[in-house]
């Protein structure tokens, strides 16, 4: 399963830990994907999508659990 949101298309990004020598290595920073239950067409699916789609509001999350009002 790829690490990218399937919402905004997030992906890793590549770049260099660089020491105090000035040493330069290769190093890879992946996005915050959380797994999470969306309404999709009328259907419940899950899908993994990056915490900054979750905040902005892109997607529409379901409980749970169903709540039972009582009168």
């Amino acid at each position: 399963m790829a690490r990218i949101c399937e919402i905004c298309g997030k992906g890793r990004q590549v770049g260099h830990n660089v020491s105090h020598a000035n040493n330069k290595t290769k190093r890879v920073w992946f996005p915050n994907l959380q797994t999470v239950r969306v309404e999709k067409n009328g259907r419940v699916v899950r899908m993994r999508v990056c915490t900054r789609c979750i905040r902005s509001g892109r997607i529409n999350k379901v409980s749970s659990r169903k709540i039972e009002l009582t009168p």
